[in-house]
């Protein structure tokens, strides 16, 4: 069982990247799969990312819930892996 949430927060974290490197290019106004991903991503982490983001604003172009939540599962992944 434990195999299975350190598979699942390192996956979790890498789609967090993953989410954070498609922010940076602008969206296509044609669709396309870029798109697609950029929305399945965006699905996949709105869940964690929203209630962080209520109780840590944004801080100009910095969403540092994000980060927070980036870190939070690199911290609850050495605990729960490693610990």
């Amino acid at each position: 069982m434990q195999e299975l949430i350190c598979a699942f927060l390192t996956v979790y974290t890498v789609i967090l990247v993953a989410r954070a490197v498609l922010s940076w290019f602008p969206p296509s106004t044609s669709g396309g799969g870029l798109v697609t991903l950029n929305r399945l991503l965006m699905d996949l982490t709105e869940p964690l990312i929203a209630p962080l983001r209520r109780v840590i604003p944004p801080v100009g172009m910095f969403d540092l819930s994000f980060m927070v939540a980036v870190f939070g599962l690199i911290i609850l992944r050495q605990i729960v892996c490693e610990g």
